[in-house]
């Protein structure tokens, strides 16, 4: 089968950086699914892993963790699926990853593609909905109250792949006053688009930026990217009690700043649940059958803003760039295998 993977750790703008590779196809076992990947998404773990961590001598590495395609063979044990299912989901970082033409994913993080949204449109969804609702959800519990705070959700980095789904998945499920950071006149009319009732400039002091709008101190934060860049003004402006989650990987942060708020800090990794296999692992099926369902509805919609082409090492260094240059809004999008 055809597959993009590397060899060692390299600058994207190197030959060797991405390969076009084949590989044999894999066999499913015990609640593992084989799916033929028709369309992937590229995150930012998939740039983070290929700069830190090679392949083992004499092997190879495939990336990729979004996925949408159809279910070719089940393991003995696997009850969710059968052959011939359209799926979607975002794997996980343990294993051997999506860009491949076949791959092997436990069905217990495995949801039902949307019907209303093609191979590609629906690959954008899964990583980022998950990590989207699990921090709202499950980690910062948004619905619960802070006395005395806003009933509002900041969310610093708004037109991202997570900030693009989290606005809607906020919008259409709470009753909160979403409040969402940009820094160009496309990323913020992009999250106006997707359901933001006010976007601020995170360029600029966003403590005073979020003042003038006047809505009251939030409840919680929802910090998707430089954290650290902006710690000093979420302290500032988040209420007392209140909650701040983060997905990136911050250097230099100070949790002794959050203590005279009394604040908590909530963490979120998508991949937990799958690589400790934890009692609620299933809990990502679910969650993406509610998110296919709501984007069935209409309630929500793909945040796919780019398509780069075919699933090809070509294209998936031009799409690691993009990544890169932190210029990428929403997500960005690859379908289909070269033919021959």
């Amino acid at each position: 089968m055809r597959a993009v993977a590397y060899r060692e750790s390299l600058p994207i703008d190197h030959d060797e950086a991405l390969l076009d590779v084949e590989l044999p196809r894999p066999e499913p076992k015990g609640r593992d699914i084989l799916v033929e990947v028709q369309a992937v998404s590229v995150n930012p773990v998939d740039t983070k892993v290929r700069k830190r961590q090679g392949a083992e001598p004499g092997e190879v590495k495939v990336l990729g963790y979004d996925a949408a395609g159809v279910v070719a063979a089940v393991g003995p044990d696997a009850t969710y699926f059968k052959p011939g299912d359209e799926v979607f989901y975002a794997g996980t970082i343990n294993r051997s990853g999506t860009n491949a033409q076949f791959h092997l994913v436990d069905e217990r993080i495995v949801g039902r593609k949307p019907k209303s949204l093609d191979m590609a449109a629906a690959a954008a969804l899964p990583l980022t909905s998950l990590t989207a609702w699990e921090m709202m959800f499950d980690r910062l519990d948004v619905k619960r109250r802070v006395p005395g705070a806003a009933n509002a959700l900041l969310i610093v980095g708004g037109a991202g792949g997570v900030g693009s789904i989290a606005i809607q998945l906020a919008r259409k499920l709470t009753d909160l006053t979403v409040v969402a950071t940009a820094s160009r006149p496309e990323t913020m009319e992009w999250a106006k688009e997707l359901g933001a009732h006010h976007v601020i400039d995170h360029a600029r002091p966003i403590a005073a930026e979020y003042a003038a709008l006047g809505v009251g101190a939030p409840a919680c934060v929802f910090a998707t990217t430089h954290t650290v860049a902006h710690q000093q003004e979420i302290v500032e402006l988040i209420a007392p009690q209140g909650r701040l989650g983060l997905i990136d990987d911050p250097t230099g942060l100070d949790v002794n700043a959050l203590k005279t708020k009394s604040l908590s800090l909530h963490w979120e990794l998508m991949f937990t649940r799958s690589l400790f296999e934890t009692a609620d692992m299933d809990a990502q099926h679910q969650i993406l059958n509610h998110v296919s369902e709501m984007v069935d509805k209409g309630a929500i919609r793909t945040t796919m803003a780019d398509g780069f082409g075919a699933i090809t090492a070509a294209n998936l260094k031009r799409a690691h760039a993009f990544i890169e240059s932190g210029k990428a809004r929403g997500k960005v999008v690859l379908a289909g295998w070269p033919q021959g």
